[in-house]
């Protein structure tokens, strides 16, 4: 089995735990898709326990793992998920993208090599109910955002740039002062943001805006932007 995390001194714990179970693991660090590839490349097949999370790279956006698996898995690969959150709807996207289980990063160590060494045995201890749950929970999330992209599409490119600085916080005379028009200008062009978005007011509108590949129970755990 094979471990990749950017956490080297996860990654070595759970590897040493493994082999001291009589488990033929080994750890690679790594920190970039590059490295993923090339490790997995490298070690064949078998059980790959993968960290969701490889830290950020070099322009500081996180390197996201969930859109390997399916590669992964086509290269004979079956994929425990350890993730440093419980955020169910990354857990559900893992799982969609066929990850054969999830675990937390933060259990206890025995937990993670039960964990392990039974999803290495072709069972898991994520419950089928609650993997379904987890999937759904991600479709929904998915299905919403879809939604809001294509309400989102149908706004001018001033519109959009408007109802971003109405999200940055700005009032509609700043607005005004910003583009050098009229206050009643820019109020048209919210009225306008509001009916394509079908919403009644500014805040609702600056909510949607900001559930754009982010929730409260986000993908990626954090705010605005898909992380």
């Amino acid at each position: 089995m094979l471990i990749l995390d950017d956490h080297e001194l996860v990654g070595t714990s759970l590897a040493a735990a493994l082999r001291g179970e009589g488990e033929q693991a080994s750890f690679r660090a790594a920190h970039s898709i590059a490295d993923v590839r090339g490790a997995a490349a490298v070690a064949g097949t078998g059980l790959l326990v993968l960290d969701l999370d490889l830290g950020r790279d070099a322009q500081g956006r996180r390197v996201d793992t969930i859109p390997l698996i399916p590669e992964l898995r086509a290269a004979g690969w079956r994929i425990l998920v350890l993730s440093g959150s419980s955020n169910p709807v990354r857990i559900g996207a893992s799982l969609h993208a066929g990850a054969f289980t999830w675990v937390s990063k933060v259990s206890p160590m025995p937990m993670l090599v039960g964990a392990v060494r039974e999803a290495r045995a072709g069972r898991s201890l994520l419950a089928p109910t609650q993997r379904q749950l987890l999937i759904e929970r991600y479709l929904e999330w998915d299905r919403t955002q879809r939604e809001l992209r294509e309400k989102l599409a149908t706004l001018t490119r001033r519109e959009r740039e408007v109802l971003d600085l109405l999200a940055d916080g700005k009032r509609a005379q700043a607005i005004a002062d910003t583009f050098v028009v009229s206050l009643p200008t820019v109020r048209t062009q919210v009225r306008a943001v509001l009916g394509k978005l079908g919403v009644g007011s500014q805040l609702e509108a600056v909510a949607l805006v900001r559930a754009l590949d982010g929730t409260g129970t986000t993908p990626d755990g954090g705010g605005r932007g898909v992380r």
